[in-house]
């Protein structure tokens, strides 16, 4: 059984009115677009949160839109660039063990011989993230993450965490060598009751009909399913509301476990809510799915908040996401969006390195790697330097005589160029790839496919519509913030994510070193007096 730290005493003074909880909640794959399209729909938690401070223009600034780099810009006010998480996973040429690609929350040197499993763990989290800090400040601190992915609670939550649970299989886990603790356990068993049961569809609400219809994605049917739950299905489960208010039901009660802003000093709860993407992975965004699937979340969110209100907890929130999304190009086109396709194989690293390795009779096995159709690809790291540049040259070459590539960017130039800032919205395709770029983990070159082009060539169940790009539709997200009392107000300039941590640090009067951000204080009060001043 998970025990509670002792909670030492006090060493940075919280000041007066500073709330005792905060609850930074992301929803995975919540663009700003989709949330301006059921915005008026919306009559549970994300209205009240409409009440208070939005920023529906917030951006995930960087190219590599993707879970895990997007989580951890949330907490940490840190830029992939900074944070290290350049991407979902990368390749890494010099792992002993197993494959070459290395995911984002994974302990590469607890790799063992045979395993299809890894170690979580958010060891290539280079930066500290705002619950962290809260600890350093004041060591009673409680820091608790939890989610329906391993990569969003460990990139929200960060290596010092007192609880973190995600998803796994048919319920929550947690860290190697950490017991589940007696609410995680409750949980998982209210979960499998509801497996070994099965449950029946979710009401279709009216203004989801128009969606409501059957559209083709290669072998797959989409657009009309309302998430009936088969027995012992548990796949089913997490790709549905069910997983997301599974998650909220957890939060609730390590609030009382762990008797969250109870105390003499701020807590943080991390709520990472997957449903959303694995509902857009699988349906894309404009069925009936997401219709359904938004609609529950809105309630599901709306009694956590009373949840919290019956405790009489002194809380402030912010929401927002890790990334936006795209709908699959087999509806668009119905809609007349005729520049929306899939990628071909002519840009796979498997076809560059047929193709190259002819040209220079080279092995072309691993000759070029990526895991993906886009983003970052490495060249074999035993090649002459000189080679190398051939290589990536005629590489360049290639990929943009490709119909579905818009650029194709080198390392060194991406590292050459500043980091950028002011507004993200007009940052170009070489700046939103230096805020993603790291030396540890970034590959020889970066391709970006055009805008519209989806990085699936193949839809199947399950997977047939993604984000990932630099376009505006995956790195736009909104940012809602939300305390008991506060003046509403909506700011439709162009803010980052970054921007998170060190305003809710100045909620809370925490003192950061300068510099430790990517990101600035925002003002919560919507220009009636300055919320910014007291973390300086």
């Amino acid at each position: 059984m998970a025990q509670e730290a002792a909670k030492p005493a006090v060493s940075q003074q919280v000041p007066t009115g500073a709330p005792r909880l905060l609850v930074a909640i992301s929803i995975d794959q919540f663009s700003a677009d989709i949330f301006a399209q059921y915005r008026q729909r919306f009559t549970g938690g994300l209205a009240r949160l409409t009440q208070g401070a939005v920023f529906p223009a917030g951006y995930q600034s960087h190219a590599a839109t993707e879970t895990c780099p997007g989580h951890s810009t949330i907490l940490t006010g840190n830029r992939p660039a900074h944070t290290g998480i350049i991407a979902n996973s990368w390749i890494d040429q010099s792992v002993a063990v197993g494959p070459k690609v290395v995911y984002c929350a994974e302990d590469v040197a607890k790799r063992t011989a045979g395993s299809r499993d890894y170690v979580a763990s958010p060891v290539h989290l280079l930066v500290p993230t705002l619950g962290e800090w809260m600890k350093q400040a004041n060591p009673a601190a409680r820091n608790i993450a939890v989610s329906g992915k391993d990569r969003g609670a460990l990139m929200m939550g960060g290596h010092d965490i007192d609880q973190v649970y995600w998803w796994k299989g048919k319920g929550f886990t947690t860290l190697a060598g950490r017991e589940i603790g007696p609410m995680a356990v409750a949980q998982n068993a209210e979960i499998t009751r509801v497996l070994t049961k099965g449950a029946g569809e979710f009401p279709l609400p009216a203004y989801c009909g128009r969606a409501d219809r059957a559209v083709k994605a290669g072998d797959v049917s989409v657009g009309n399913g309302h998430f009936a739950l088969k027995a012992g299905d548990a796949d089913s489960f997490r790709t549905s509301p069910r997983l997301d208010r599974a998650t909220l039901d957890l939060a609730v009660k390590l609030v009382d476990e762990q008797k969250l802003g109870k105390g003499a000093v701020p807590d943080l709860l991390a709520v990472s809510l997957s449903a959303t993407d694995y509902v857009g992975h699988a349906t894309g965004t404009e069925g009936a799915e997401m219709c359904i699937q938004l609609t529950q979340l809105d309630l599901a969110l709306g009694d956590f908040f009373a949840s919290l209100d019956k405790r009489g907890i002194d809380y402030a929130v912010v929401l927002t996401a890790d990334h936006g999304g795209f709908d699959i190009p087999e509806r668009l086109h119905e809609q007349a969006l005729e520049t929306s396709a899939r990628v071909g194989p002519d840009v796979s690293a498997e076809a560059l390195s047929a193709a190259l390795g002819r040209k220079y009779g080279l092995e072309p096995k691993n000759l070029i790697l990526s895991d993906g159709p886009s983003g970052d690809y490495w060249l074999r790291k035993d090649l002459d330097v000189g080679l190398k540049g051939k290589l990536l040259d005629d590489a360049a070459r290639l990929l943009m005589t490709s119909p579905y590539v818009e650029a194709v960017l080198p390392a060194a130039q991406i590292a050459a160029t500043p980091m950028p800032g002011g507004s993200p919205e007009t940052w170009t395709l070489a700046q939103r790839a230096r805020a993603s770029y790291n030396p540890l983990h970034s590959g020889d070159f970066v391709v970006m496919l055009k805008r519209g082009v989806v990085a699936i060539p193949t839809p199947r169940a399950g997977y047939v519509a993604t984000h990932g790009s630099p376009w505006d539709y995956d790195r736009r997200v909104p940012i809602l913030f939300w305390r008991k009392g506060m003046t509403g107000f909506e700011q439709p300039s162009a803010v980052e994510t970054v921007d998170i941590a060190p305003s809710l640090a100045a909620l809370v009067g925490l003192k950061i070193p300068q510099g430790a951000f990517d990101g600035r204080c925002l003002d919560l009060d919507g220009g009636a007096a300055n919320t910014c001043g007291a973390g300086k």
